[in-house]
């Protein structure tokens, strides 16, 4: 048996998405050697896929009225006063990397995505044009976020830049200790074989949630699971090494979700996003333009949510969590979506997103590609919608009626959802579809003080470790759109420079 390798390394990242990138970034510059370890085929993780704004604000003390309000109690002020004044001071950083590789960042304005306290002193950073991200990045696995593709191709050329090694194919697997406990280092499978890393100054965590772990989400979730919807690589890795070295957890229940479609084939790995549409805030205008052509049924047959709450992305899979102890079941999972030929005609109706090598799967302009799929079906008319979805045509009938007149009074009675979005559902043929909460990353893991140190139960540093990123994240209740960039980008950057700090000597 060959003899496992062992390597020193000041200080170890695990995971190369925006926090782990931006971690490595900030301990090499600390005069650390830095080692990024990333177990898929290439760096960039779930951050790749998303919209890649990184959330700024003018004012730490508005942003931090803001993000208490949000957060209802769950998380520390002094974490939710760093994660605040870093938002005013990201923008800087980012501008410096742009810079360094011959591009430019973008500034714009927009508020939170609820009226609390504090919401006018947000914006959004993004970056212009991504460098060239040479040969270890291939574009063509990703659909995501143009922007979100040019911020990771940034933090990519940075690192190239400093000549930090990231290996490929490796996957972290436990952390080591000494007979104090403080973390040392830690093993890894790299490329099939055992390797050992110890460290001078510490390891980052920056591995992501457990979107991806469903026996995990059955565990700390309320009787559901949610099909991750664009990265297989997010397991809980970091979580269950965590809590190996006795760190204490936090924010476990909330996941940033929504809900979505299957495809028929069943090897597709992910859950399906609908179209995205416009986030409102209650209380100002809602666009005029902007409809939302499908409503969602139960598997009684009756509507059971506002399809098209504020900030969907966030908390639309929460309804989907409804238990009736009567059936013993969850009478909302799967529940239906349910269009007509003039919503089928107006816009796509799915979205794909995902990180994944070899896949290629985009949804057609016209549904009609799904609809040969088998992804959606297609009814004449209402009784052959009701054999479908196995609902009495005379529950279906009701539901749809009441929908239309609630579309022709402009007011939807039942959950208020924002009347210039409503299109009544009469032109058949309809069309019809599962639809399942999904999760686009989850929140919970490790709890982190203000240096993002690894908490234990007793609110004591495990030395040596430190988490980033979604592995842990700060937002405990609700999200703000940006926000865990943000948090990568500002909890990452101190993660590295607290562990380049350890190292003696530097």
């Amino acid at each position: 048996m060959t003899k496992a390798v062992e390597e020193v390394w000041d200080v170890v990242v695990v995971g190369c998405g925006y926090a782990g990138a931006v971690a490595a970034i900030a301990a090499h510059d600390a005069g650390a050697t830095v080692l990024v370890l990333e177990k898929m085929p290439q760096p960039g993780g779930i951050s790749i896929c998303s919209a890649g704004g990184i959330r700024v604000a003018k004012d730490a003390d508005a942003a931090f009225k803001y993000l208490s309000a949000t957060n209802a109690g769950t998380t520390p002020d002094e974490v939710l006063k760093t994660l605040a004044e870093g938002m005013t001071s990201v923008a800087g950083f980012v501008e410096e990397l742009a810079a360094a590789e011959g591009t430019e960042i973008v500034r714009s304005s927009a508020s939170g995505n609820y009226p609390f306290p504090g919401t006018e002193t947000f914006g959004f950073v993004t970056v212009e044009d991504g460098p060239d991200s040479g040969d270890m990045l291939d574009k063509s696995s990703v659909r995501g976020g143009e922007d979100g593709l040019a911020l990771f191709s940034l933090l990519y050329a940075a690192t190239r830049r400093r000549e930090i090694k990231i290996e490929v194919n490796t996957r972290a697997t436990r952390l080591r200790t000494d007979a104090t406990g403080k973390v040392i280092g830690l093993d890894a499978d790299r490329h099939g074989h055992a390797a050992h890393f110890r460290t001078n100054g510490g390891v980052v965590l920056a591995c992501g949630g457990f979107e991806a772990d469903y026996a995990m989400q059955k565990q700390y979730w309320q009787g559901i699971t949610a099909r991750s919807a664009a990265f297989a690589g997010n397991t809980g890795d970091g979580i269950r090494m965590c809590q190996d070295v006795g760190a204490d957890l936090w924010h476990m229940w909330h996941y940033h979700g929504s809900y979505g479609l299957r495809h028929t084939d069943p090897e597709y790995p992910f859950a399906i996003r609908m179209k995205r549409f416009p986030d409102w805030l209650p209380g100002e205008q809602f666009p005029d333009d902007v409809k939302m052509p499908y409503i969602l049924v139960d598997q009684d047959g009756n509507r059971f949510m506002n399809e098209y709450d504020p900030y969907l992305q966030d908390t639309g899979a929460r309804p989907f969590a409804f238990f009736d102890p009567q059936r013993q079941a969850f009478p909302r999972i799967p529940a239906w979506f349910i269009a007509d030929e003039n919503g089928r005609k107006r816009h796509p109706f799915g979205k794909p997103t995902y990180h994944q090598a070899g896949m290629s799967f985009s949804w057609s302009s016209d549904n009609l590609c799904e609809v040969d799929l088998g992804i959606l079906q297609r009814a004449d008319d209402i009784e052959s919608l009701s054999r479908i979805i196995d609902i009495p045509t005379e529950q279906l009938e009701h539901t749809i009626a009441r929908w239309n007149d609630g579309c022709a009074a402009s007011s939807d009675d039942d959950f208020a959802r924002p009347a210039q979005s409503m299109m009544p559902i009469s032109e058949p043929p309809y069309y019809v579809a599962q639809v399942w909460p999904l999760v686009n990353n989850t929140q919970g893991g490790p709890v982190h003080d203000e240096r993002q140190r690894v908490l234990n139960p007793y609110g004591e540093p495990v030395s040596g470790l430190y988490a980033a990123g979604e592995l842990g994240s700060a937002f405990g209740y609700l999200y703000i759109s940006g926000g865990n960039i943000a948090e990568c980008f500002i909890g990452g950057r101190i993660a590295g420079k607290e562990a380049g700090a350890q190292v003696k000597g530097k």
